[in-house]
């Protein structure tokens, strides 16, 4: 087959995407979580600060410098991070549309070579407020 009939769908369902993802708050929202998630697995801090609002929190009493020291330290431990969501569900705050909520299972995992070295389970809920038509995460709390 040829380049250009390859070429059509494939313009055509980025162009549904990304006008899903713009006219979509929710469609939106589930973006800026799946980028989160690629962003921490691809070892990638800058992305995952530039996701942080200015006024971030984690555990009522930790910041984005906190968030920052503790990636540092993570990927220069571990070659691999993989986050492993088992369940996640977002939605859009009803009454303040620009806030968005994502309740997830995550496990975590860290490891030098094929077997993980560190294995955790977190219950986490994620608070993301909308700044400039992005979602940024604001608040962090995990069990």
């Amino acid at each position: 087959m040829s380049t250009p009939r390859f070429a059509l769908p494939f313009l055509l369902c980025l162009a549904l995407l990304a006008g899903c993802s713009r006219n979509d708050p929710q469609a939106a929202l589930e973006a800026a979580v799946q980028q989160l998630q690629d962003n921490l697995e691809a070892k990638r801090p800058s992305a995952v600060i530039e996701q942080l609002h200015a006024q971030f929190g984690a555990q009522q009493h930790y910041d984005r410098d906190w968030a920052a020291r503790t990636m540092t330290l993570l990927f220069m431990r571990y070659k691999q991070v993989k986050v492993i969501a088992l369940s996640k569900n977002s939605h859009i705050d009803p009454t303040y549309r620009n806030k968005g909520y994502t309740q997830a299972q995550v496990t975590l995992t860290g490891a030098q070579g094929l077997i993980p070295e560190s294995v955790g389970h977190y219950s986490v809920k994620l608070e993301w407020w909308l700044e400039d038509g992005e979602w940024q995460l604001a608040r962090l709390d995990w069990e």
